[in-house]
């Protein structure tokens, strides 16, 4: 079952890609991207094999329900 991603739209369950986290849901570079991570104030990322890293959808919900409270 193939998962539609729609631009700009968070999926329903699972993880994405920073390819599809950067710019259409989050509106900063790669490297603030990655800056934010370091400093805490952006989920971490999971490791899902030795070359595939990607964030928990629900991680990046609840990020952005804090930035919007």
């Amino acid at each position: 079952m193939s998962q539609k991603h729609t631009t700009g739209e968070l999926p329903a369950t699972g993880f994405i890609r920073q390819s599809q986290l950067i710019p259409a849901i989050v509106p900063f570079s790669s490297a603030t991207l990655w800056r934010k991570v370091k400093a805490g104030t952006f989920p971490a990322p999971v490791k899902l094999s030795e070359r595939v890293t990607a964030w928990p959808v629900q991680s990046i919900r609840e990020w952005m329900q804090t930035r919007t409270a």
